[in-house]
């Protein structure tokens, strides 16, 4: 999951070892997503004027041939904290979490693994729950810049007009280029009701400007559908796969049924992922069987998640939407319905989050999220870093906004028509003409 900017993330009390598997974001989701704060604390905890780490940390804890690691990095803690001139910036919990995050940073997964403050922690938590507070943006580092993965529907971030891959620069006037994911997500965060301006750059037109947005409380609405006006095409909308998007999903369907819905397009653009039994679940209603997705460890063992029996769509001609906001647990499920042959993928290329994030809780509510494991489509290919590539690339025009279903107000043909949202015309047009590509 990827970090997500709000103050707070998904999850059910009940937290299964492989719900504590994560997607890169994930958020965040997520992501998310997700959202983050600033790096945390060592799982054994520095001391101020501690002269070695080692003895304030049990001593079955410390390998041996780890000793001399400890030593050095206590050496360093005590000169920062007799020598360095600026007083006020010495702070034990700032340089703890922050030696905390140099150390997960200096694995070179950048945007996937990484080190969560207790903040962060409840974000993640309670985004798998479906409840966030903040802009609603999840965030991720790509190539030492800040990135915009996904806003989320009816996020104050989506209703200022953030996009997907646009690159945040600076947060109320402060240069973010230097800061940790953390460091920078700490500032984007803040309670509902207060702003917060954002520089962004887009790399597409090389532009810049400011974005100002009043945090908020928001409401995550993860499944939502219509019949698209003068058709039995539903589309479906996922924005995130957090706990109990299965049961919504498999809802939605039987009401689409009801109401005479004979072919789908699932629209997964900004979806920043999630939790992978959800994703499974979501693929599983679409598959009667074979694998969703492909584990494989460090080891280089590789260990098949198969489709679980029961989906409620195996039939229905389908269509899948992505773009580069589309990642992780989102990526999982278009690999599955394109490797399986059961979907066309229409849109642009996906985000490329492709690790098994597992979450390692520390003392203090704290937490390590280290990919332990990597996704890989049914046929093998890798996610990470690459992405799923569409079967039809058709990029949207910058200044087109995906249309999306609305509770309670059905679209019009002249809305969908002026949308200017070719991608969802191309998938409507595929299911018109099912034996082209």
């Amino acid at each position: 999951m990827h970090l997500v900017c709000g103050n707070t993330f998904q999850d059910e009390d009940r937290e299964p070892k492989i719900m504590e598997k994560i997607r890169s974001t994930l958020f965040l989701k997520l992501a998310g997503l997700i959202f983050l704060v600033l790096g945390l604390g060592f799982a054994i905890g520095l001391v101020i004027g501690c002269q070695y780490l080692i003895a304030f940390s049990p001593s079955d804890k410390v390998p041996a041939e780890a000793e001399g690691s400890f030593r050095l990095i206590a050496e360093a803690w005590n000169t920062i904290q007799k020598r360095y001139v600026d007083r006020e910036a010495v702070k034990a919990q700032k340089i703890t979490y922050g030696a905390i995050s140099g150390m997960v940073n200096s694995l070179g997964d950048t945007g996937h693994s990484r080190f969560l403050t207790p903040e962060m922690v409840k974000q993640e938590t309670n985004q798998n729950r479906g409840r966030l507070e903040g802009i609603g943006a999840e965030v991720q580092m790509k190539n030492n810049r800040l990135v915009i993965v996904a806003p989320m529907d009816g996020s104050p971030a989506q209703k200022a007009g953030l996009k997907p891959g646009e690159i945040i620069l600076k947060v109320n006037g402060e240069d973010v280029s230097d800061l940790s994911l953390e460091e920078a997500v700490e500032r984007i965060l803040g309670p509902p009701g207060t702003q917060v301006t954002l520089t962004v750059l887009n790399p597409g037109t090389g532009l810049s400007r400011n974005v100002s947005i009043v945090r908020a409380r928001i409401s995550l609405h993860n499944v939502i559908w219509q019949l698209l006006p003068g058709t039995r095409v539903a589309q479906v909308r996922i924005s995130s796969f957090s706990q109990g998007i299965t049961g919504d999903l498999y809802k939605a369907l039987g009401k689409i049924q009801e109401e005479g819905g004979t072919s789908l397009i699932l629209d997964l653009r900004n979806n920043p992922g999630g939790i992978l039994d959800e994703a499974v679940g979501a693929a599983s209603q679409f598959l009667r069987e074979g694998d969703v997705v492909l584990e494989k460890d460090s080891a280089g063992r590789v260990t098949p998640v198969r489709v679980t029996p029961g989906g409620r769509a195996n039939d229905f001609p389908l269509v899948v939407l992505v773009n580069g906001g589309t990642a992780s647990a989102a990526e999982i499920v278009a690999g599955a319905l394109q490797d399986s042959g059961r979907a066309k993928i229409v849109g642009e290329k996906t985000f490329g989050t492709g690790t098994v994030l597992e979450k390692f809780s520390l003392s203090d509510g704290s937490a390590l999220l280290l990919a332990v494991q990597e996704w890989l489509t049914p046929n093998g290919k890798t996610i990470w870093h690459r992405g799923i590539l569409p079967d039809r690339t058709i990029p949207l025009p910058a200044e087109a906004i995906p249309l999306a279903p609305r509770t309670g107000k059905k679209i019009t043909s002249q809305e969908l028509k002026e949308s200017r949202d070719i991608q969802l015309q191309a998938a409507l047009e595929l299911l018109s003409k099912p034996g082209e590509k």
